[in-house]
C-alpha cells in the first residue's frame, strides 16, 4: 500500500483462516518502505506531463520496487495471494488510475496477484473510494458502534455498527471526509521546508489565525458535504499559497491543524449520528496522521469523544491500511463484492472485484 502522502511503501503479510466475511486475520509481519519513486510518483500526482514510456516505465518499476519490499517482509514465507493497491495518481470518478504493474510481482512470487481493487466498483457506478469499509468490519467490529479514521492524504471515515446488529452489513457507513495530510504536509512542505510537522510539534507552538482557520474549514466541510470519494482537485493547496506568505510558519500549521481536525471531528459526529448511536461510540485513529498528537488533540476535542489509536484494538496504524488490500483481495478471490452499496454507491457487478494475475496452471484449469 501506498498513500496519497507519499511517506512510504507498507508491506503487511496476514495469516487469514475462513471465507468470505467470517475469515479471521492475523498479522504475520509488517514492514515499512521508503519510497524511492516518490518525487516521480508526486508529480504524476500533480498532472505533469509524461510520455507513455515514462509512465510505462514508472509503472514497471514500481511494481519492482513491491517485488524487493515484499520479498524482505516475507522472509522465507511463500505468499497464497498478494494485493496491491497502487498508486492513485488520479481520481475523478468514474475515472481513477491506481499505477502499478502488477506482472513482475506475479511473476516473482507465483501465485494470483489482484490490482485495481476500486475498477469494479467504478464500473458498477460506484465512487470507487472508500474501499475499507468491509476490511474494518473484518479487523475492528465490537460490541458497541466504532468509527476507523484514516489521516491519510485524504481522510476518510468508516463507522460500525455494533456487531450484534441484525442489519449490521447494512448499517456500516463510510465516507471520504476531507483533505487532510495533502494539506498539513503541504503546508510544512511550504513553510518548513520539511515533508511533514513530526508529531505535529510546529502547530502546537502556533496560534490559529481565525480569517486562515475559517476559510481552509469551509472549503473542507464543503468537501465532506459534496458526498462524493476526494481526490484530483481536491488538495487545498490554494488555500497554502494564498496564507503562507501572510502567517508565520507555526501559525500557518496551527490553523491548518485547526481547520482540519474540526472538520473530521464534525464528520464523526455526523457518522455516529448515522447509526442512532447518541454519545455511545469510540474513535480509533490510524493512519500516518495518527501519529500528529496535536492533530488528535482537534479531532477528539470536535468530536466530543476521546480518541484513541488503532492499536488499542490490535492493529498498528501503519499496517490497518495493507492489511485492509490483503483482506479485499481474500474478499475478491472468495467472490465477495468488496465495497457496499450504501457506501460508494455501487450497483451490482457482472465481473469480479479487482483485476488479476493468476498463475499459468490457473487459465488451464478454465479450460
Amino acid at each position: 500500500m501506498t498513500g496519497t502522502s507519499l511517506d512510504g511503501l507498507d508491506v503487511a503479510a496476514v495469516a487469514i483462516e475462513g471465507r468470505g466475511l467470517s475469515m479471521r486475520v492475523e498479522l504475520v509481519a509488517h514492514r515499512s518502505f521508503p519510497l524511492r519513486l516518490a518525487a516521480r510518483l508526486r508529480a504524476a500526482c500533480d498532472g505533469k506531463a509524461e510520455t507513455a514510456g515514462g509512465f510505462a516505465g514508472l509503472a514497471r518499476e514500481f511494481g519492482l520496487a513491491h517485488v524487493d519490499a515484499i520479498r524482505e517482509t516475507l522472509g522465507d514465507r511463500r505468499p497464497d495471494l498478494i494485493a496491491l493497491h497502487g498508486q492513485t495518481v488520479f481520481h475523478r470518478p468514474p475515472v481513477s488510475w491506481q499505477l502499478i504493474n502488477p506482472f513482475p510481482v506475479a511473476e516473482a512470487f507465483g501465485c494470483p496477484v489482484a490490482s485495481d481493487l476500486r475498477g469494479a466498483d467504478l464500473a458498477a457506478g460506484g465512487q470507487g473510494a472508500p474501499i475499507t469499509p468491509l476490511a474494518d468490519w473484518i479487523l475492528f467490529r465490537a460490541g458497541g458502534p466504532r468509527a476507523i479514521v484514516n489521516l491519510g492524504g485524504f481522510c476518510n471515515v468508516t463507522v460500525l455498527p455494533a456487531a450484534g446488529r441484525t442489519d449490521a452489513l447494512d448499517a456500516i457507513a463510510g465516507f471520504d471526509a476531507c483533505a487532510c495530510n495533502q494539506v498539513l504536509d503541504g503546508a510544512a512542505r511550504e513553510a518548513l521546508g520539511v515533508p511533514f510537522d513530526a508529531d505535529g510539534a510546529t502547530a502546537a507552538a502556533g496560534r490559529a489565525d481565525a480569517d486562515a482557520t475559517a476559510r481552509l474549514r469551509d472549503l473542507l466541510d464543503r468537501q465532506r458535504r459534496e458526498g462524493r470519494s476526494l481526490g484530483t482537485g481536491d488538495e487545498a493547496a490554494a488555500w497554502i499559497v494564498a496564507f503562507a506568505p501572510r502567517l508565520a510558519a507555526a501559525d500557518l500549521l496551527a490553523s491548518a491543524v485547526a481547520a482540519v481536525g474540526g472538520s473530521i471531528g464534525a464528520a464523526i459526529g455526523e457518522g455516529f449520528a448515522r447509526l442512532g448511536s447518541g454519545r455511545e461510540g469510540e474513535i480509533l485513529l490510524a493512519g500516518g496522521g495518527a501519529r500528529n498528537r496535536t492533530l488528535s488533540a482537534a479531532i477528539a476535542a470536535a468530536a466530543g469523544r476521546p480518541a484513541r489509536t488503532a492499536e488499542a484494538a490490535g492493529v498498528p496504524i501503519e499496517a490497518r491500511e495493507a492489511m485492509g488490500m490483503a483482506i479485499l483481495g481474500s474478499l475478491a478471490l472468495d467472490g465477495v463484492e468488496t465495497t457496499r452499496p450504501q457506501v460508494t454507491g455501487r450497483g451490482r457487478s457482472t465481473v469480479a472485484d479487482a483485476l488479476w494475475c493468476l498463475p499459468r496452471g490457473s487459465l488451464d484449469r478454465l479450460g
